[in-house]
């Protein structure tokens, strides 16, 4: 993402992405830049929110407008057309005259005299196929900002990012943990992450350093956290929480189609996976049982890098390393020989998931009964110092 401190933006600046709340922070920073260097009471923001193609034309026929009238107390003008939905694959932004009218003002922003005029548009999707984005990226600048996402592998450390970031403009610190466990709670969603640090600096109050504790007592897990609790008490080898759970997450996904059973498996592979590799790490004596958060990163720093496999899928420090703190305990619940069973019987379960006309829901349940089962003594030892 695009770091807030970029250099002078141009005159003309399209920030865009799927991440709603970054775009709208980004964009009222730049507009707010703005009028203060150019001074003056002209500036003008356009609601580009629209409905239909209708709506839109009416849209666009306001900016240019906008752009034609020079400001009346002499000085600056900066324009701002908020909240952009007419650029990407939306209904309205098929329709020919809207496309017909986006390519007349790219030519006439081609040949306009800036001066002392600044144009802002803010969007979620855009088509980078079209003229007007091309000549808006030929002609000032664009900033995007991707949506953090479950699927991609440093959701986390990006969001730890945000997070640190939004927490010292309130003169905040938070401790490693805290932020680690502020950050899954909430999942990737950039602003409910914001909402939740609010939250967090009105609770601590004058209080400065924010602690796991306060996380635990303020926060709210979201949906695709709330997804980890299936992973946990796997990890806890807790069978009634974990079927519970598994109810709960088939039951969401009547109604969110992005979910699916496939995709609850590969968390729970994911979780299982993660268990063998601390085993790994443990036998190879890199790392020891420990209950602090910081300490047990340091360990996993000192890791010999040329020892790990390239390969990210088999390699634990790909892994965010508190979803490695938080798996260290619940893989002294289990043997190692449990654990490649696990594996094995949810590649099976995989199969069977794709080729039996079973029920999913009970092709599941049938797995995770099998790997949590009655766990033997020996696997049950609390792990020294957790």
């Amino acid at each position: 993402m695009p770091s807030p401190a970029a250099k002078q933006p141009a005159p003309l600046v399209l920030v865009c992405g799927d991440d709603e709340f970054a775009v709208k922070q980004r964009a009222k920073q730049i507009y707010q830049e703005w009028c203060e260097q150019l001074g003056g009471m002209d500036h003008e923001i356009l609601d580009a929110s629209v409905s239909n193609s209708g709506e839109a034309l009416k849209v666009l026929a306001r900016l240019r407008e906008a752009l034609q009238t020079l400001p009346f107390f002499g000085g600056g003008k900066a324009i701002w057309l908020q909240n952009c939905n007419f650029l990407g694959d939306e209904r309205a932004a098929s329709a020919q005259a809207v496309t017909e009218t986006l390519g007349e003002i790219a030519q006439e922003l081609k040949d306009f005299a800036w001066g002392t005029v600044r144009l802002l548009i803010s969007a979620g999707k855009v088509d980078k196929r079209k003229v007007f984005y091309k000549t808006v990226d030929k002609l000032g600048a664009v900033e995007a900002f991707a949506g953090l996402s479950i699927d991609d592998k440093d959701w986390m450390q990006q969001a730890e990012t945000m997070a640190l970031q939004t927490l010292r403009g309130l003169k905040k610190e938070i401790s490693d943990e805290a932020l680690a466990e502020l950050v899954s709670n909430v999942g990737p969603n950039a602003r409910q992450l914001n909402s939740e640090i609010e939250k967090l600096a009105l609770y601590v109050g004058e209080r400065t350093e924010i602690e796991v504790g306060d996380v635990a007592a303020i926060t709210t897990r979201n949906k695709a956290a709330r997804a980890f609790a299936l992973g946990d008490a796997l990890g806890d080898r807790d069978l009634p929480r974990l079927l519970r759970n598994l109810d709960e997450e088939l039951w969401e996904m009547k109604f969110d189609t992005q979910k699916s059973e496939i995709g609850l498996l590969y968390g729970l592979i994911g979780k299982v996976r993660a268990m063998i590799l601390l085993k790994e790490m443990v036998r190879e004596g890199w790392i020891k049982p420990v209950g602090d958060y910081s300490r047990f990163k340091s360990q996993l720093e000192r890791i010999p890098t040329d020892k790990l496999p390239e390969d990210k899928r088999y390699n634990p420090l790909a892994i965010n390393p508190y979803v490695l703190f938080k798996a260290f305990p619940q893989s002294q619940r289990y043997s190692q020989e449990e654990l490649i069973k696990a594996m094995d019987l949810l590649l099976k379960c995989n199969q069977r998931l794709i080729s039996s006309s079973l029920d999913e829901a009970l092709i599941l349940q049938q797995t995770l009964v099998q790997i949590v089962g009655a766990p033997r003594k020996e696997s049950l030892k609390p792990a020294h110092g957790s």
